[in-house]
């Protein structure tokens, strides 16, 4: 028992020293994470902080002060990528039940919390990681109230260590106006549009609960504690985000007079495929987009074919603040595609800054983050990465070294190691 412990003590102090450890990145092409580049730059990092963004040309340094200097000469320097309504950590195989646990049972159920079913042992997150994706919102699935998310870095070992910013907002899933049957699911068919018959009771389901929550959350003395009325609690209060989950363009509108009645202060609208129409309305009402995966088809056939890569660059042009999501099939295991998701978005009208943007600190900013992680900031968290390639395209990204919150991160993964394992099986090079 003594040996276990004193062997403990050892690694917590390995742990705690590699986290101290103050670094200095020297010569790498800095992508700040605010739309500028510095391309000769110094970054310095200690005690978990950035303490230093600099040009290499024009900084003068004593370099002694720093305990490990890195050459990132040629090398490009990015924040860590930020993944927000994900699944990450909270389902494994999706074909098997068994390993899911983002959805509970019932339709609405704004007190579970999401943050205390997250898996920092999942084997998926490692892979994520490979690819610059250091943090993430983990948020649950289903119902009309989905429940309340958190955000996390992804490190750590159990949610207390990886939590970041725990009951961050209340996801709700706004009612359908009309919705199809799914015929064959294997073949992708589905029937005709219908309209939604329970769509009004649905919605004055929602209000009773609104109005509940408010009426319980103004009261001082309560004579019984309500759970579900008090997780709402910090919707009224400013200090939560309501994100509703919506596409279409009527229901959005619906979802929009609906959080008016209330003055919500921090609202954010998760997919928006719509959104496109209606730039104007959620300017007015400061209302973000957290955009559906730009690598998907359109929602009606009338829409431009390559609408879903260009709908970033439409929301830029209008000015309306927005970041991307992955959320669908293969969604955990796909949010390591997050950064090509930005690349495509760069493709079809961003420039690769505002992309970067889009995945970093316009995230942070959604998030209510953005004052202590995003960007590459003196005084901000060191949680960044280092690639040799362009980080947000799929042919040259290559992630060679990661720090999250100053903390050296370990880069093995399963799929790396069976890589390698074929790889030297049948002499590959």
């Amino acid at each position: 028992m003594k040996k276990i412990l004193f062997t403990l003590s050892i690694i917590l102090s390995i742990t705690i020293t590699a986290q101290n450890k103050s670094v200095l990145i020297m010569n790498g092409i800095a992508h700040i994470g605010t739309d500028s580049v510095i391309k000769n730059s110094l970054i310095g990092i200690k005690d978990g902080k950035i303490n230093l963004v600099a040009d290499a040309t024009t900084a003068k340094l004593d370099r002694t002060v720093y305990d490990e200097i890195i050459d990132a000469t040629g090398k490009n320097i990015y924040p860590g990528f930020i993944a927000p309504n994900s699944t990450l950590g909270l389902t494994e195989i999706e074909a098997v039940r068994a390993t899911n646990d983002f959805r509970e049972i019932g339709t609405t159920l704004p007190n579970v919390r999401s943050i205390i079913a997250y898996n920092t042992d999942s084997k998926i997150i490692p892979t994520v990681r490979f690819n610059g994706i250091l943090m993430a919102q983990i948020t649950p699935r289903g119902g009309v109230v989905s429940g309340t998310s958190s955000i996390v870095v992804l490190d750590g070992w159990n949610w207390e260590d990886a939590a970041y910013k725990i009951d961050d907002g209340i996801h709700i899933n706004w009612p359908r106006l009309v919705s199809r049957k799914v015929l064959d699911e294997d073949n992708g068919t589905y029937g005709p549009y219908e309209k939604n018959k329970e769509y009004y009771k649905q919605t004055s389901d929602l209000k009773k609960l609104f109005d509940d929550a408010k009426a319980y959350n103004e009261t001082d003395t309560k004579e019984e504690k309500n759970l579900r009325l008090e997780a709402m609690k910090g919707l009224f209060a400013g200090t939560q985000t309501l994100f509703i989950h919506s596409d279409n363009v009527k229901e959005i509108v619906e979802a929009i007079n609906f959080v008016k009645q209330y003055q919500l202060k921090k609202v954010a609208l998760v997919g928006g495929k719509d959104s496109w129409m209606i730039t104007e309305l959620l300017k007015q009402n400061n209302i973000a987009v957290v955009v559906s995966r730009t690598h998907d088809l359109p929602e009606h056939p009338e829409d431009d074919v390559d609408l879903p890569y260009k709908l970033p660059y439409l929301l830029q042009k209008a000015g309306v603040e927005f970041c991307l999501n992955n959320e669908g099939g293969m969604e955990a295991a796909g949010t390591r595609n997050l950064p090509f998701l930005a690349g495509t978005a760069a493709a079809y009208g961003l420039t690769k800054e505002q992309a970067l943007k889009s995945i970093t600190l316009s995230t942070a900013k959604i998030l209510g983050i953005d004052k202590t992680t995003g960007s590459l900031e003196v005084g901000k968290d060191a949680t960044l990465f280092i690639s040799t390639g362009d980080a947000l395209d799929m042919r040259t990204n290559n992630v060679e070294k990661e720090f999250i919150k100053g903390k050296s991160i370990d880069m093995n993964n399963e799929q790396k190691d069976l890589y390698l394992k074929y790889k030297n099986k049948y002499g590959l090079k």
